[in-house]
C-alpha cells in the first residue's frame, strides 16, 4: 500500500511540475496574464498536500488501532512470548509488522512477504498449516490466520535448541559381543589366553572410553554399554570401525574372533530398550556376526558391517539339544506341516524330506507342501523320474490341502527359509499356533511370526546339512531312503557350489553320512547337468556381461525369461572368471519378477548389497526380487548399490588406517 502511495506521490508531483512549466512558458513566452491559473495552480496543490496528509494519518491511525485494540497488557504478553504479527494486503505485500520485528531491527513494510520469506510461499498456498524459517540468528515458527491477511511469528530458538540437547541426550543402550571367543580359547594355555585377551579386548574398552560410552563387561565375552544419541551419531559415521579393529586384532592373534554390536533407541522405558538390543544381539550373531544391528522405535532394523562369512558355532551338544527339541515338539503334536520356499529347490526339498521322514519315525502324519509355489525346473524333473518311490515314502499337498489339516495342535516346520513373505505356505503359517524353523540363511529382522522354536545356524552349509546332523539325535531306528539321501547331498552339492563356498569340516561329515545313507554322487551329477537348452541360455546370456571395475561383473539379461535356477548358474560360471569377485545377473523371472542373483568368491559381501534391495542371502550368494519392472532400471539402481557399498567399505579401511 505504502509503495503504491509513493507511486502516486510522484505521477501528482510531475503533474504539477507540467502545470507549473506551462504557466512559465506562458508568462514568459506568450507574455499571457495567468495570475488566475496561478492561484488555481497553488490551491491545487494545497488541496493534494492536505489529501495526501489526511490519508497518511488515518493509515497511521488504522496501524496504531490495531495496536490500542491489543492494548499495552496484550503487547506486552506479545513481546514476552515473542510472537510477532504480520499484516498484508491482496498482493502478499507487507502493510504492518508488530513490535517484537521492531525491537529486533526488521522492517519489511512494503516488501513483498516471498521476496523476503520465499519459505513461507506453501503457507501463503494453503499447502501447509505451519512453516519454520531462520531470521539472522533466530528461528521462527510462522502460522497463518484462516480467511485473515495476518500471519504469526513465533520464536522457537530456545524450544529447538532444548529439543536438539533432549534428542542428542536421549539415552541409547548397547551390547558387545566377541564372537566365537569360547571356541577360540577353551583349549589353550593361560598365557595364550591372556594374549588374546588384550588383543582383542583392549579395542572395545579404548574405543569406548575415546567416546565416552560406558562399558561394563558381563562375562569374558560380553559387554553392556550406555550412551546417548549424540556420541551414537559420532560412533555410527564412522560405520563403527571398532569392528575392523577387533578382527585385525584377532587376525595378528590367529583366532578367528569378531566382534558383533547391538543397539537400542528411541524408547523411553529402559525395560524395553534392553529387550530390544538381546534380541538385536541375537539377530547379529545369528546372521553370522561381525555386524552391528541398529533399531529405533517404530523403525526397520538398520545393519553394519558383516564382512566375514559366518564361521561354524554349533557344538554337537547344541545339536543334541536341538534334535531332542524337535523330538518332543513332534511327539506331542497331532500332526507335522512341512513346508518351503517358493520355488523349491533341492536344498529346500531335501530339508522337507528329512524332516519327514523324522517325523514319521516318531510315528506322526506329516505333509509337505510342494504342489503350491513353484518347484525348479531339475527339481522337478527328479522328483518325476522318482515319484513313485517319492509317493510311497512322504506326502506332497497344496496349501489348500495342508490347511484342511491344520488343527490347534499341528507343527507347522519351515524349512530351508524363514520369512512368512518367502513360503509357499503363508496361509498355513498366518493360522498355526506351533511353528518351528530350521534354516542356514542369516536372519532377516522381521519373521512375520511367532515360533516355538528357531533353529537358524548361518554357518552351516545348507539345510540339509542341518538335519542330517539331527538324525542320530532322533533315533537309532530313522530310516532314510537312497533316493531320500541323495536329493539331500544334491542340495548341498549346489549350495556349496560343489563344496567349494560356505563348507566346513561338519559339511563334509554330513555329506559322508548321507553317502553312508545311499546318496549316490554320480545321480546327484545327473540330476544337475544342463540340458542343451540351458547351455544355450546360459552362452547367450554371458554375453551381455560387462564388467564394471573392482573385480564386479554384471550380466544384464532384457530379452529371455530366465528361472532362478539358471541365473544363480550363470552368476558362479561367471565367478570362475579370473579376476572377477563378485557376479550379478539380472532378469526377468519365470514368476513375472524381475530379480537379482548375486554370488561373491567373499571378498565382496554381496548379502549387504543385496539387502539393501530388499533382499538377502548369504555374504557369498544372494538374491532378491521384485515384481516385474525394467531390467535398465534395476541395473542403475543396483550399480549405485554397488558404488555406495565400495565407498563404505573405503571409509572403514581408512578409519583403521588413522
Amino acid at each position: 500500500m505504502q509503495q503504491k502511495m509513493a507511486s502516486l506521490k510522484r505521477w501528482m508531483a510531475l503533474a504539477i511540475i507540467v502545470q507549473a512549466a506551462l504557466l512559465v512558458i506562458f508568462r514568459m513566452g506568450l507574455d499571457k496574464g495567468i495570475m488566475s491559473a496561478t492561484v488555481i495552480l497553488i490551491a491545487e496543490a494545497a488541496a493534494l498536500y492536505f489529501c495526501f496528509d489526511r490519508f497518511e494519518s488515518m493509515m497511521e491511525n488504522t496501524s496504531t488501532g490495531v495496536r490500542d485494540v491489543l492494548g499495552d497488557a496484550a503487547k506486552d504478553a506479545y513481546l514476552f512470548g515473542e510472537i510477532g504479527m504480520v499484516f498484508y494486503d491482496d498482493s502478499h505485500i507487507i502493510t504492518w509488522m508488530s513490535d517484537l520485528f521492531d525491537q529486533r531491527g526488521i522492517n519489511r513494510v512494503g516488501r513483498k512477504i516471498l521476496v523476503w520469506l520465499p519459505e513461507a510461499e506453501p503457507l501463503l498456498n494453503g499447502d501447509t498449516d505451519r512453516t519454520k524459517v531462520q531470521l539472522d540468528d533466530r528461528m521462527y515458527e510462522i502460522t497463518r490466520k484462516e480467511d485473515e491477511q495476518v500471519l504469526f511469528f513465533r520464536d522457537v530458538t530456545d524450544l529447538e535448541h532444548y529439543q536438539v540437547s533432549y534428542d542428542e541426550e536421549r539415552a541409547v543402550i548397547g551390547m558387545a559381543s566377541l564372537d566365537n571367543y569360547e571356541e577360540s580359547t577353551q583349549y589353550e594355555d593361560e598365557s595364550v589366553v591372556s594374549a588374546i585377551n588384550v588383543a582383542v579386548r583392549s579395542p572395545l574398552t579404548d574405543y569406548c572410553k575415546d567416546h565416552g560410552i560406558l562399558c561394563k563387561r558381563v562375562n569374558n565375552y560380553r559387554y553392556f554399554l550406555v550412551l546417548n544419541e549424540k556420541i551414537f551419531s559420532d560412533i555410527s559415521a564412522d560405520h563403527f570401525s571398532v569392528l575392523n579393529t577387533v578382527r585385525r586384532a584377532a587376525q595378528k592373534q590367529e583366532v578367528s574372533i569378531t566382534l558383533s554390536m547391538a543397539f537400542a533407541r528411541g524408547i523411553a522405558k529402559y525395560t524395553e530398550l534392553d529387550d530390544t538390543v538381546a534380541r538385536l544381539m541375537d539377530l547379529a550373531q545369528s546372521r553370522g556376526g561381525d555386524q552391528v544391528a541398529v533399531q529405533k522405535a517404530g523403525e526397520d532394523v538398520i545393519y553394519f558391517g558383516g564382512s566375514t562369512e559366518a564361521t561354524e558355532k554349533r557344538s554337537r551338544v547344541r545339536v543334541r539339544v536341538m534334535a531332542h527339541t524337535f523330538r518332543e515338539l513332534i511327539s506331542r503334536s497331532s500332526n507335522v506341516i512341512i513346508c518351503g520356499h517358493r520355488e523349491m529347490d533341492f536344498d529346500c526339498m531335501g530339508s522337507a524330506i528329512g524332516m519327514a521322514r523324522i517325523a514319521e519315525t516318531l510315528h506322526k502324519p506329516s505333509v509337505i507342501i510342494a504342489k503350491t509355489g513353484g518347484i525348479e525346473e531339475k527339481l522337478n524333473a527328479a522328483l518325476h523320474a522318482n515319484s513313485k518311490q517319492l509317493n510311497e515314502e512322504v506326502r506332497f499337498v497344496t496349501e489348500g490341502e495342508a490347511l484342511n489339516q491344520l488343527q490347534d495342535n499341528t507343527l507347522v516346520i519351515m524349512v530351508d527359509h524363514h520369512s512368512i513373505k518367502q513360503s509357499n505356505g503363508s496361509k498355513v503359517l498366518e493360522s498355526a499356533k506351533k511353528i518351528a524353523i530350521v534354516d542356514h540363511h542369516r536372519r532377516t529382522a522381521e519373521m512375520g511370526i511367532k515360533p516355538v522354536l528357531v533353529y537358524i545356524e548361518a554357518g552351516a552349509s545348507s539345510g540339509s546339512e542341518l538335519i542330517t546332523e539331527l538324525f542320530p539325535y532322533v533315533s537309532n531306528s530313522l530310516e532314510i531312503s537312497d533316493i531320500d539321501a541323495t536329493i539331500m547331498l544334491a542340495g548341498m552339492t549346489i549350495d556349496t557350489n560343489r563344496f567349494r563356498t560356505r563348507t566346513g569340516s561338519r559339511t563334509f561329515d554330513a555329506a559322508s553320512s548321507l553317502r553312508k545313507l545311499g546318496a549316490d554322487p554320480l545321480l546327484v551329477d545327473e540330476y544337475l547337468k544342463d540340458s542343451y537348452e540351458e547351455f544355450n541360455t546360459k552362452a547367450n546370456a554371458m554375453a551381455d556381461c560387462r564388467n564394471i571395475g573392482r573385480g564386479v561383473v554384471i550380466c544384464a539379461v532384457k530379452d529371455k525369461v530366465l528361472t532362478r535356477s539358471v541365473m544363480s548358474q550363470i552368476a558362479d560360471e561367471i565367478l570362475e572368471i579370473q579376476s572377477v569377485e563378485a557376479a550379478f545377473v539380472i532378469a526377468n523371472d519365470s514368476d513375472d519378477e524381475t530379480a537379482i542373483s548375486a554370488r561373491s568368491n567373499g571378498k565382496v559381501n554381496v548379502q549387504v548389497i543385496m539387502e539393501k534391495m530388499k533382499g538377502g542371502g548369504h555374504m557369498t550368494a544372494a538374491a532378491m526380487q521384485r515384481p516385474r519392472c525394467s531390467v535398465d532400471a534395476l541395473q542403475k539402481e543396483l550399480q549405485q548399490n554397488i558404488e555406495d557399498y565400495f565407498k563404505e567399505a573405503e571409509t572403514d579401511e581408512s578409519n583403521i588406517d588413522e
